[in-house]
């Protein structure tokens, strides 16, 4: 009678408590920064000619208009190795999660032994027993009530954090994807400025042999035509810097798509014509930055998993009860499966560990996990907008200087030419003619860097604004063999709930 009653207690315990889910339920702090008003304001130089506030687009590459380019990316995105990294990673998070969310259930195991033993006589209150054969069959089920939330906050935890990894892979394709981008606007770049040189180097070489013609005919004299040769020998040093970076920037492109660089497409090697978009930029504003960028939604599923390891810890301070079941056969080999050996039991099972060991130590620990990852979070948001905000100034700035320079080289042009007429028609001094081919060449080689400049601003550009992440439908995209279980993956995280980092937004759980 008395066990029923402590059974029916038990029972009516469980009614009351289940359901209860201690720690604190996740929402996005009102006080995180990614709630300011400087956060989802307008970008900084939003308003800038060069740009609009057009949403990114998803393959912001395409904006080139490049085929080699496209296919370059294309090829990256399928045998990177980093990324194969991250989408392996990406595997085991789910894994976790799975792990995680089996916990809560059914649980048993099976147990059969047979062995020859000498039991105590005196355990029996007898003075011998003969040795027997034993053996045990039996099997045990239980099922562990989560009366305090603490497997349902572990779960809360896993998908955060697996949230994280998915986060974690989307940063490192849009940095595979920009890497790959302005290794080929290098290459492009490279190929350009050793163009110019070389034909600054042939305008040289022109400019001295009509010295030496002149100084043969009494014209001219030995020092002017020096000069030339040393104007012409110090153009020629520059060459093998462009081929260098040139070549540099093919191992680098190379290794993003893990192949020799004898295995680059024949036109990426042999680009010449620095790829330009034609189109003031698309940039959005602050607000969808910061919902864009991989490494700012890492950081809030970061602070989401720690707010869910209080419950874990804070639920570890009260008891567990299970509910098990038992049955089998214990007894002489020889009789196993008879009435006599059979044997059952049902029963809750209730166990408490004192919070004594230093268990609120871990709440503790867990709180001030939290204040340190909501600090990780405004810190990211922080860096979001300056990266954001000085790559928009550095483009805006550095092609209002390619735009100067071009101006210069017009100039530069003319003056060149009309001083080396003059200069043949005896009306003007070599000097003057070697100074205003100096300046176009030097002329030159700036337009030709502030080109290279500004394309690479425009790259950095983009992966500041976090472009990229988001594959195409459907699987054109070559890489969605590879990254495709991930954007499956991440419909299947926001069917159950995931939060998406915006102003206000709330999630419980």
């Amino acid at each position: 009678m008395a066990l029923s009653a402590l059974t029916s207690l038990v029972f009516a315990s469980v009614a009351l408590l289940t359901g209860c889910t201690v720690g604190p339920n996740y929402s996005l702090p009102k006080d995180a920064l990614v709630n300011s008003n400087f956060a989802n304001a307008p970008i900084d130089g939003s308003n800038d000619p060069l740009v609009t506030q057009q949403p990114v687009p998803q393959n912001w590459w395409r904006l080139y208009d490049d085929p080699v380019l496209n296919s370059l990316v294309e090829d990256a995105l399928a045998e990177n190795r980093d990324l194969r990294v991250a989408v392996a990673n990406l595997a085991a998070s789910r894994a976790e999660v799975q792990f995680a969310r089996e916990q809560d259930g059914f649980s048993g195991d099976a147990l059969g032994t047979v062995q020859y033993s000498q039991l105590s006589p005196e355990q029996f209150l007898t003075n011998k027993i003969p040795p027997q054969t034993l053996a045990v069959l039996g099997f045990n089920v239980s099922y562990e009530l989560d009366l305090f939330g603490k497997l349902r906050r572990g779960v809360e935890a896993a998908k955060a954090d697996d949230d994280a990894v998915e986060a974690a892979r989307d940063l490192v394709r849009i940095t595979v994807v920009a890497d790959v981008v302005r290794s080929y606007v290098e290459n492009c770049a490279a190929a350009e400025e050793l163009a110019i040189a070389q034909h600054s180097l042939a305008l040289e070489r022109e400019r001295v042999d009509v010295s030496q013609r002149l100084f043969q005919a009494g014209r001219g004299n030995e020092p002017d035509v020096t000069r030339g040769i040393t104007q012409r020998d110090t153009i020629a040093a520059e060459i093998p810097r462009f081929m260098l970076r040139q070549r540099v920037a093919q191992y680098r492109l190379a290794t993003l798509l893990a192949r020799s660089p004898q295995d680059l497409p024949p036109a990426a090697k042999n680009c010449a014509k620095l790829p330009q978009i034609g189109e003031p930029l698309p940039v959005g504003d602050g607000a969808a930055l910061l919902k864009r960028r991989p490494d700012v939604r890492e950081a809030e599923r970061k602070l989401a998993a720690s707010t869910a390891r209080i419950g874990v810890a804070t639920a570890a301070l009260y008891p567990t009860i299970s509910l098990g079941a038992s049955a089998g056969f214990n007894g002489l080999a020889s009789d196993i499966g008879t009435a006599p050996t059979a044997y059952y039991s049902v029963g809750p099972m209730i166990s408490w560990v004192f919070p004594v060991n230093g268990q609120r130590a871990k709440v503790q620990q867990a709180e001030a996990s939290t204040v340190a990852s909501l600090a990780h979070f405004d810190s990211v948001v922080l860096n979001a907008l300056r990266e954001t905000e000085s790559a928009l100034a550095t483009y805006s700035l550095d092609t209002q200087r390619a735009q100067v320079l071009e101006t210069a080289l017009q100039s530069a042009r003319t003056s060149a030419d009309q001083t080396h007429q003059l200069y043949t028609s005896g009306r003007e001094s070599f000097i003057s003619d070697l100074d205003a081919t100096r300046t176009l060449t030097q002329v030159d080689a700036q337009v030709a860097a502030a080109r290279s400049t500004v394309a690479v601003d425009r790259v950095n550009l983009f992966l500041a604004l976090g472009g990229g992440w988001e594959e195409e439908e459907q699987g054109a995209q070559t890489g969605a063999s590879q990254a495709g279980s991930g954007s499956r993956a991440r419909q299947a995280a926001q069917g159950s709930g995931q939060a998406a980092v915006q102003p206000g937004a709330h999630r419980s759980e």
